[in-house]
Formats: structure tokens, C-alpha cells, sequence
């Protein structure tokens, strides 16, 4: 996993800036509750989604265990972020009305613990909002991309913490019904086909990383094969599920 506290200054940078928080935030509302209520952003990073949640008579809080993300959130949060873990919050039981969870348990090999911890600190009637399936975002079902990765990913699918199918069976067990789906694009992070080859060459792929060296290999290959190398392939249709307690 990444080290954020090194991250932190050029992440948001990397990862869309303010035009991709804004889409976030907007789909996130969407799935909120209307009128006063307590929002906890878990793995807020550097607050530029959580900050974009604040409005009158809701209480907003971010929580990070990255102190260097925490240092940025802060200075757009002033009071509103505590440093924690999203397996140990810092947040009594059934004390706030939402938590969302945005871009996290797609690096956790064992989301259901989180989710479990979420569930705890939601009042009844609250809502968990989450995105999930993050490696599909990027795929078009009739994209080049996906014809040629599809295989991996399929093989991969049954260990991804942040599966649909996973994170809504855990929910369940939870308590926690789906009353909410909604997507939002990740503007500006489409991959060029050299961008794909270059994240496999870094590490950067779990479904790649995780295949025989020789699968891995060819899918490369093909990849490198595709025209226009340079030309980003479209936005990821990023996904967001709620579930209600």
C-alpha cells in the first residue's frame, strides 16, 4: 500500500483535483440524508470531498490515520477531521446518521471488518454510503481495454474487497439494506493503453500482479499492440452504493 503521508501533498494532483472531488461530493449528496445529521468521512485523505459535504445544520467530521493527509484536511476542515483507523473509530456507537467511505475498500484485504465498524457507529435509520467495484470503473464493456484484460480481472474478481457482491453479502450480515446505487465519473483519470502497460510495470494492478507471469505478460503485450497508444481510453464510471441500517 502506498505510504499517504508521502503522498499527501501531490495526490489530489494525481488523482483528478478539484474537477473529480466535485463529482464525487455531488454523487455522495445524492445519497445523503436531507436535513440536519452527523457525516462521518472515513479515509477523507486530504479533505477535498469531505469539505464539499459541509452545508447548514449538518456536522461533518473526517477521519484519517494518514497524519500527513490529516495536516491538509485540516486546513480545509479547521476542527472537522481526528486522526483514527477505520477498524477502530473514534466515534461511540450509534452516534452519527452517515458514514461514506469513498476509494478505501478497494485496498483493504478485508473490507468486511471496516464495514462492520461503520455499522457499529450508525444510528438506526442511518445510511452507509461506499464506493465499490473501483477496478471495473475503468472498463466499457465493448472497450478494446476490456476485451483484453477480461480474463485477469475475472480471475482476480473473487478477491477484490470492494466487490458488489461482496460488500453487500457483509452488509446484509450487518443489517445494512441497499436502498441506493448512483455513479459518478473520474474526470480526467482515463489511461492511455501505454498508461495500462506502465502501471503493470510498476505493480500497480492487482489483477495483473496476482496472475502467472506469462498470462500477465501477454496481456501486456496485446495491450501494447492497440493503436493510438497515447490517446486516453474514456473517464471511469465510478460506482456508489447506500445501504440503510
Amino acid at each position: 500500500m502506498l505510504d499517504y503521508d508521502d503522498e499527501a501533498t501531490h495526490y489530489d494532483a494525481s488523482r483528478g483535483g478539484e474537477p473529480r472531488a466535485r463529482a464525487a461530493a455531488d454523487a455522495v449528496e445524492r445519497l445523503l440524508p436531507e436535513g440536519p445529521c452527523v457525516v462521518l468521512d472515513i479515509a477523507c485523505g486530504t479533505g477535498i470531498v469531505t469539505e464539499r459535504l459541509v452545508r447548514p445544520g449538518r456536522t461533518v467530521v473526517g477521519v484519517d490515520r494518514s497524519s500527513g493527509m490529516l495536516g491538509l484536511a485540516g486546513r480545509r476542515m479547521p476542527g472537522g477531521v481526528v486522526r483514527g483507523d477505520a477498524t477502530r473509530l473514534p466515534c461511540t456507537t450509534a452516534s452519527v446518521d452517515a458514514v461514506v467511505i469513498v476509494w478505501l475498500l478497494h485496498l483493504l484485504p478485508d473490507a468486511e471488518a471496516v464495514l462492520a465498524e461503520a455499522a457499529r457507529v450508525l444510528r438506526p435509520g442511518g445510511v452507509l454510503i461506499t464506493t465499490v467495484d473501483k477496478d471495473d470503473a475503468y472498463f466499457a464493456e465493448d472497450s478494446d481495454l476490456a476485451r483484453i484484460t477480461a480474463e485477469l480481472r475475472h480471475r482476480y474478481a473473487p478477491r477484490v474487497s470492494d466487490r458488489s457482491a461482496r460488500v453487500l453479502g457483509a452488509a446484509a450480515d450487518l443489517g445494512l439494506e441497499l436502498t441506493g446505487r448512483t455513479v459518478f465519473p473520474g474526470i480526467g483519470q482515463g489511461r492511455s493503453p501505454r498508461g495500462w502497460c506502465e502501471a503493470i510495470d510498476t505493480g500497480l494492478i492487482h489483477w495483473c500482479t496476482h496472475a502467472a507471469p506469462g498470462r500477465a505478460a501477454d496481456v501486456r503485450r496485446r495491450l501494447a499492440a492497440l493503436p493510438d497508444q497515447d490517446t486516453a481510453r474514456p473517464d471511469p464510471q465510478y460506482r456508489l452504493v447506500a445501504l440503510k441500517s
